[in-house]
Formats: structure tokens, sequence, C-alpha cells
């Protein structure tokens, strides 16, 4: 039976995406920072559950201690854990850029950085680094967001030539707004009384809240090829879209170029 970390496991994609493996075949290594937040998923068949604050490095030492002395060996990591920050770049405040930093890209880092050496022993080894349509392409009020999203793809492409010689893959995967609570745990800057950032806040919340209800079965499609990814790992540095947004969002973006691109955006939110 293969085995899977998985970070962020207690919700969500993470959480969807632990009980598929785990039903198809996989040992999965639940990872969360409080059992109380992944009840539904502590206790499952073939799940093992571990406390990770992916911004800790202590933390990550810790359990992974823990997981080496009860796994004999780790076939791959999905690098899942992320949070949400919309705001304007005014109103912006210091630890909330620092905190979806910590999450998002220093965790990825961190996770990384503590199992090379594991994948390195076994000759082998796979990161999958979950991404989003926001580290290929920019949207209003996606500064912090996107930023995270962008080092995530430029870390995951520069470490993978790293890697090659010791058999340990590496992929990013992106894809748009899946039907989870993600986006209401989004954080956002509070209303300004400035009329232009709060009426482009109120736009860009809908237009994501619609996008959202209507991507019904992008989940289990997410689930799906996170799977067949795992399965099937590539030598070389692979970068994986997920759905119709996303895939969308890259064909227009690469096709029509940056001012094309950018005047559409601006045409469908401004108008």
């Amino acid at each position: 039976m293969k085995t899977v970390i998985i970070t962020g496991a207690s919700s969500g994609i993470g959480a969807a995406t632990a009980k598929y493996f785990s039903t198809n075949g996989w040992h999965v290594i639940a990872t969360m920072t409080c059992f109380d937040h992944g009840k539904e998923i502590v206790g499952l068949p073939n799940v093992s559950s571990y406390i990770i604050d992916v911004t800790s490095t202590e933390s990550i030492e810790n359990a992974k201690k823990e997981i080496l002395a009860n796994h004999k060996t780790i076939d791959a990591i999905i690098n899942n854990a992320g949070i949400g920050y919309r705001s304007f770049v005014e109103l912006s405040e210091d630890e909330k850029i620092k905190h979806i930093v910590d999450v998002n890209w220093f965790g990825v880092v961190k996770m990384s950085r503590a199992f090379i050496p594991v994948f390195r022993e076994q000759r082998y080894g796979q990161f999958i680094n979950i991404s989003s349509i926001a580290g290929l392409v920019n949207l209003p009020l996606g500064s912090f967001y996107h930023s995270t999203k962008k080092a995530v793809e430029s870390f995951s492409e520069c470490m993978s030539y790293e890697l090659l010689d010791f058999n340990i893959s590496v992929s990013t995967v992106q894809f748009g707004n899946a039907p989870t609570a993600f986006q209401s745990h989004v954080v956002k800057s509070e209303m300004s009384g400035i009329d232009s950032y709060d009426l482009l806040m109120e736009k860009i919340s809908s237009i994501l809240h619609k996008k959202t209800k209507k991507n019904t079965n992008l989940t289990s499609e997410i689930t799906k090829t996170l799977f067949s990814i795992a399965n099937n790992p590539k030598k070389n540095f692979t970068r994986y879209t997920i759905g119709f947004d996303a895939n969308a969002m890259k064909l227009l973006r690469s096709n029509l170029g940056y001012k094309l691109f950018n005047r559409i955006i601006r045409k469908s939110v401004f108008r």
C-alpha cells in the first residue's frame, strides 16, 4: 500500500483528497493544525492523523519523527495547506501578509525541505504542490494570494532540477474556485469608505461566489486528477490545470497576451 502525506487535510480539498485516496488503496497521513477541525477525517480507515503547523519548522520536525517511526516509506506529499487574503494594497496589514506568505509559500518550502532527505534516501518520491490558477494569471484584489501562488510555481520548478538525480518528481496543480468553504474563510480588508474600493470588493466577492457555486463537479475532478498524478509521477517538472475556468483563463492569457487579457478582465469587472 502506497502512502501519501496531505497537509491541510482537515477540510475542503485536503479532506476530499484524503477520503478519495484512502478509499482507493492508499494509506493517507492527514496533517492538520487541530484534530477538532478534522473530525470527518480523523479515524477513517487507512488514515493516520498528525498535527502539523506548516508555518513552524519545529512542528514539522516533531511530526516527521512520529511519521517516520510509524511508516517505513512515503511515496508522495501533497502540499495543500493554504489560506486566502483579499485586500487592496493601500489597506493591507503586515501580519495578514506575513501569515499568508508563511502558510501558502513558506509552508511548501518547509515541508519540502524536511522531506527531501527522506525521498533522497528512498531514491524516489513525489511532491505535488497545490498552486492555483492565481499562480498563472493576475486578477483584481489578488496581490497577495496570487503572489504566494506564483512563488509556489517558481519554487517548485526550480527545486525540480535539484531533485532529478534522486528520482524525485515535482509538479504543481492549478484550479479555480471549488465549492468548498475556502472562499467563506478568505480574510478581506474592511470596508474603507472609499467608494471605488468598496464597490470593487463587492464586485469581486460576488463574482467569485457565483463561480464557486457553478463549479459543482470541480472537487471530484480535482481529487481524481491528484490521484492520477500520484500514481503516475513524471520525471520532469509538470504543471496540471484542472477545470473549465482554470483552463479557459490559462488559454486566454497565453493566446491573447497581457494587453488583451488585461482589457477583458477590466471590462468584465468594471463594466
